[in-house]
């Protein structure tokens, strides 16, 4: 997307110390450049939300080092699994690496309304990240006691939004407690994704 300074702004007011796209991308090529990370060498592996809009920041890296394997799933969690990650760790060249990108996204409105996203040619102003959302309203209804209680089981039909919902789960009290509860979702989803990611690598490292 076109840079807009306005824009641009308006995020770092709301979210300090973000930068854009293109600015954490080379960032991060100049960084392992130095550790001898390079195309040649390198299997992208990301685990950012089904949301085309993630699609962004995963093409600026895919034009780096090449195609990508997609460990990730709703809300940016790695639904892929100690399965999908011994499968993806066969796949790194010999004597190379592994650059793992993960985390979850939030939209912002122009008019600065956090949890909102204006995509082009829709007229409705959606959620972002609707699965995160739709996760935290579950938890909230928990917190608040308003949740009917069920005896169902998870429907595989919605397995990974079933998954995401007990995966914030310990975070109830700290979005209960935040000033902004949409400003503080996406902190709180990677929290819980960073432990579920760091497990998987350590589980598949002895592999």
């Amino acid at each position: 997307p076109a840079e807009n300074s306005e824009f641009d702004a308006l995020v770092k007011a709301n979210f300090p110390g973000a930068i854009s796209n293109k600015q954490l991308a080379t960032k991060v090529v100049s960084v392992l450049e130095g550790k001898g990370y390079t195309p040649g060498n390198t299997l992208l592996a990301t685990s950012l939300c089904a949301d085309e809009l993630a699609r962004v920041l995963e093409d600026d890296f895919v034009k780096v080092y090449g195609n990508n394997f997609n460990l990730g799933g709703l809300s940016g969690f790695p639904f892929a699994g100690n399965t999908g990650f011994g499968a993806m760790a066969a796949h790194i060249p010999d004597d190379g690496y592994c650059l793992v990108v993960h985390g979850p996204h939030v939209g912002i409105t122009k008019d600065g309304l956090i949890g909102k996203v204006e995509r082009p040619g829709i007229a409705l102003v959606d959620n972002c990240c609707g699965s995160a959302i739709a996760a935290s309203n579950y938890l909230k209804g928990i917190t608040d006691g308003g949740a009917k209680i069920t005896t169902k089981l998870q429907s595989f039909s919605d397995f990974q939004q079933g998954a995401v919902q007990e995966l914030i789960l310990p975070f109830g009290k700290r979005l209960g407690e935040a000033e902004n509860r949409m400003k503080e979702l996406p902190y709180a989803l990677y929290d819980s994704q960073d432990i579920l990611v760091r497990d998987i690598i350590n589980t598949g490292k002895g592999g």
